[in-house]
């Protein structure tokens, strides 16, 4: 079974998907060359081989997730799948719940936008959503293994291209909803209903859990089947929390009357252990010991990952790459600083990606930060000086001598070095846990905490 005409083997199915840049009917004859001995498709090759089964279908990626499905048995049916869907914290969310489950003594899975992982098994993963034919292989791995529970990062353009079609959720987490993506989905209610399709999906054996404090929260709720709960930190919920106190070092939460410390930073770091202690609930998890393991938990790999210099200045990465990611990194920086300092952001934006979030991510940094050093981020095929330009776009008069253009990161990265004193605050913001920067379709390896690392502390 293939959707990749290059990977058909002998008596093999080939499904032709129609992707966004290449449509698999024009692979049909390859497929037939490789051995193929059934076709599915949208539309029929005007010449046949009667040696050959064809399909018809109205949709081949929805053909897809069903059939890779039911090829591998069904094996979301097999344990209790989790799937967790918004623009920010689904990593975070996901990574958290895994941990959790799993030093509870659960026997559980994780597929994350930054790994995939069971059964001692850590592999990397280079979509937020693989497809569906990777989701059931790991599935069925995973039930194999006899893993009870799967947390898995659902993302807007798996729900749009049917990765997650065929699968069975036990439950499903709605974050939060801001500007993203809307280089493929056109525009945000395209963007918003594509993500509520996945919890008009769910099924009523399953629960709906939704962040109240997001406007789009009780959307997501309106034509699900599943039982529905709520979690939020401004308003009335069935699960509510309120951060006590907030430093570099943690936080101080209180959950549901209980309060507990935690090593994590920020309101939307509040927001994301809220859901995750919600889920633990619903699955019937002790509360005291759910409290317990919150405690203990760190951040995510390239989640407002902190380390001090000798010198006292404190650097932060952070995958903020969403103007509302963004502004929430640097909200929670203004918090906690002294005013004493200043505090310099660096950060770039993707190229051939959305292009009006750029502005936007130039006028919050610009207004939120004491310096900002615009570079690049993952340029792609386009020019680096063009998208830090499109960012300086949305830069305040006022705030022009706030920023610096320094096209090379790691360049970027040694000039905050430079200019950092004693106590400054360092955001480097965008890339997270990325191991590699995309130029001209080749990638480069390139890790920013790494080379930050090497860079503010080789010198002390």
């Amino acid at each position: 079974m293939s959707f990749d005409s290059r990977k058909v083997q002998k008596g093999g199915l080939y499904i032709a998907q129609k992707g966004v840049q290449v449509d698999g009917h024009a692979f049909i004859p390859q497929a037939l060359e490789r051995g193929a001995k059934a076709i599915v498709c949208e539309k029929l090759p005007e010449k046949r081989k009667r040696s050959v089964v064809y399909v018809l279908v109205e949709n081949t990626s929805k053909a897809l997730g069903i059939i890779a499905s039911n090829f591998y048995d069904n094996p979301s049916e097999k344990l209790k799948l989790i799937g967790i869907t918004g623009t920010n914290g689904k990593t975070s969310i996901a990574t958290m719940l895994y941990e959790l489950f799993s030093k509870e003594g659960l026997e559980s899975g994780l597929l994350s936008t930054v790994k995939i992982c069971y059964a001692s098994k850590v592999l990397e993963n280079s979509h937020t959503t693989p497809d569906a034919v990777t989701i059931n292989h790991h599935l069925n791995e995973m039930v194999q293994q006899g893993i009870g529970f799967c947390f898995m990062e659902v993302s807007s353009h798996g729900i749009a291209q049917y990765r997650t079609e065929g699968l069975s959720f036990s439950a499903g987490v709605f974050t939060n909803l801001t500007h993203d993506h809307l280089d493929y989905h056109g525009n945000f209610k395209n963007y918003r209903d594509t993500k509520k399709y996945f919890f008009d999906s769910l099924p009523k054996t399953a629960f709906a859990l939704t962040n109240l404090d997001d406007k789009n929260g009780l959307f997501m709720m309106q034509n699900t089947k599943a039982k529905k709960y709520s979690y939020a930190i401004r308003q009335h919920a069935d699960y509510q929390a309120q951060m006590m106190e907030c430093q570099f070092s943690g936080m101080l939460l209180k959950i549901q009357n209980q309060e507990v410390w935690t090593p994590l930073v920020g309101q939307f770091n509040v927001q994301n252990i809220l859901a995750v202690f919600a889920v633990a609930t619903l699955f019937e998890l002790p509360e005291l010991n759910t409290i317990k393991r919150l405690s203990q938990m760190k951040s995510v790999e390239g989640r407002f990952q902190i380390f001090q210099t000798q010198e006292k200045v404190t650097v932060i990465i952070d995958y903020a790459h969403t103007p509302d990611a963004l502004k929430n990194v640097l909200e929670t920086i203004n918090e906690i600083r002294t005013k004493n300092e200043t505090v310099f952001s660096l950060i770039g934006c993707g190229g051939n990606r959305d292009q009006e979030k750029r502005p936007l991510m130039g006028k919050i940094a610009s207004e939120l930060s004491d310096k900002v050093l615009f570079t690049s981020d993952n340029p792609r095929e386009e020019d680096p000086a063009k998208i830090i330009s499109d960012m300086m776009s949305g830069v305040a008069p006022e705030h022009f001598r706030k920023a610096l253009k320094i096209t090379q990161r790691e360049e970027a990265i040694a000039m905050a070095h430079q200019l950092a004193q004693k106590g400054d605050i360092v955001l480097i913001a965008g890339k997270g846990h990325e191991a590699y920067q995309e130029i001209k379709g080749k990638r480069f390896p390139f890790n920013d905490f790494e080379i930050a690392q090497n860079i503010f502390l080789k010198t002390e």
